[in-house]
């Protein structure tokens, strides 16, 4: 089989791994260096000689957290737009494509970490998988005065990418007319903010989002605001200054802004995620949606029952449940009612976890596919519920759990940390594996195991439930729902 492949811009030579073809760090645009630090993505020159793929390229300049990359050690530099590519085949097949943009709060995480492996997809269902970074925190959505797309930059990576593989991955056996874009947490935040913007028609034809939806960008406002107080912390007046500043003082600017954030940030929000740009991104997605954007494109979508366990929010005390939860909305007891009429007598540290794994995650999801549902888009809604063993069961069904499970990456460097179990639950993870390979195939996620799989719509609102025993389950949690259409 051919290791040496061409591109548009010159020969790359991968690898074989694990019966499968691997080409990474390959870059998708020039270094974000210098005069084209805040700049939106630029070309990438051509080269004649043969250009090395067979390692991972650095990940986005980012500042330690407690996201996926601490499983596995990794370097950054801010010459880090590059994609990888797991492949059957170089042949002439064409073969769907997934396109995976990581998660991380758009601060930290990188397409090469281990539970992103397209091996699976790759082996089993003749699947191509690209995964690739981006720039991340100040330096990928940082609003700059003089440079006009910098609260965005981050977001046009990802399209610049989707633009390489259009035009560069039918030489790696895929078909650039069969794309899915999918992504978990701020991955399927790009996901959605990507569907709402015009420039990526043609790019994609299908999607997907794990525990993100259509409501995660922030307005020019808070964007503005976020990056004056960063130009402040810098000591800088211009773009020309922050261009000679080091990552390490961007970094810590950034991390200074981020812990001052809570005085001029929405519930929920980051002070660098992508803004409101005028001829790019013209309203948040959700309202965007509501108007008929991208709803010719299948959807897969869907949350984890515990998501917010992962930042320990099932363990606020009944003293502080009802100030804490003023943080995410403004009349707590209807809210609180409504958890304990679906869940009955539940301790308050579950009516926190529920209430904002609602306001983060599900609503969001179930706004956007009724949204669509309106101007005929279709789309499949999951619910992940497959309880975690580890610390005694206190991470539940969490954020970020079922990226080994859809991904077929049970056995990766950090699940068992998140598993708490030796006996991987390959009975789950197979079946929603199966799933996400169909709908990258198909358009829609049905299997023989499965069943049918009918689409998200009112008012029967059908879920399929990944649990020990998966299921599709009819309005869940109504109450908690119904809750929150007051505060639409």
């Amino acid at each position: 089989m051919n290791l040496r492949v061409e591109t548009q811009l010159g020969p790359v030579k991968g690898r074989e791994r694990n019966g499968i073809f691997l080409f990474a760090g390959i870059p998708y645009a020039s270094a974000p260096t210098g005069n084209y630090r805040f700049a939106p993505p630029q070309p990438v020159p051509s080269w004649a000689e043969t250009l090395d793929a067979t390692q991972f390229g650095p990940v986005a300049p980012q500042l330690p957290g407690e996201g996926l990359t601490d499983s596995h050690e990794v370097s950054w530099d801010e010459d880090c737009l590059t994609l990888n590519i797991c492949t059957p085949s170089t042949d002439e097949n064409k073969r769907p494509v997934m396109v995976w943009i990581h998660g991380g709060a758009y601060r930290n995480g990188t397409g090469s970490i281990p539970w992103y492996d397209g091996t699976k997809f790759a082996k089993e269902s003749d699947v191509v998988i690209v995964t690739i970074n981006y720039r991340l925190g100040a330096l990928g959505f940082a609003r700059i005065p003089e440079a006009p797309t910098s609260g965005i930059n981050g977001i046009l990576d990802q399209i610049a990418a989707l633009t390489w593989v259009k035009n560069n991955i039918a030489n790696f056996g895929g078909d650039p007319d069969q794309v899915t874009i999918a992504g978990e947490s701020a991955g399927a935040f790009s996901v959605s903010t990507i569907m709402a913007m015009p420039m990526s028609r043609g790019l994609f034809c299908k999607a997907i989002t794990q525990s993100g939806a259509g409501h995660h960008v922030i307005t020019q406002e808070e964007a503005g605001t976020a990056g004056q107080l960063f130009m402040e912390r810098l000591g800088a007046s211009s773009l020309d200054d922050l261009q000679t500043r080091t990552v390490d003082e961007i970094l810590e600017a950034q991390q200074y802004v981020e812990e001052r954030s809570n005085k001029f940030m929405t519930a929920g929000q980051l002070p660098f995620y992508p803004s409101i740009t005028p001829g790019l991104l013209t309203d948040h997605p959700i309202a965007l949606f509501q108007k008929g954007a991208s709803a010719d494109i299948p959807l897969l979508t869907g949350t984890n029952t515990d998501e917010t366990s992962l930042w320990g929010t099932n363990q606020i005390p009944e003293e502080k449940l009802q100030k804490w939860l003023s943080n995410y909305v403004s009349e707590p007891v209807p809210f609180i009612e409504a958890i304990r009429q679906d869940r009955g007598d539940v301790s308050a540290g579950e009516i926190a976890l529920a209430i904002s794994t609602d306001h983060t995650f599900r609503i969001p999801a179930i706004r956007m596919a009724e949204a669509r549902q309106k101007h005929g888009g279709e789309s499949w809604m999951y619910e992940f519920d497959w309880k975690s063993k580890a610390f005694n069961g206190a991470l539940g069904s969490c954020h970020a759990l079922e990226i080994p499970f859809a991904f077929g990456t049970l056995n990766a460097k950090g699940t068992d940390l998140f598993l708490g179990t030796s006996e991987l639950p390959t009975h789950v993870g197979d079946v929603m594996h199966a799933a996400w390979a169909t709908f990258v195939r198909e358009g829609k996620p049905g299997t023989d195991s499965l069943g049918e799989w009918p689409i998200y719509e009112m008012p029967e609102r059908k879920v399929m439930r990944f649990a020990d025993e998966t299921a599709l389950v009819s309005n869940p949690w109504p109450a908690a729902r119904e809750s929150w259409e007051w505060q639409r």
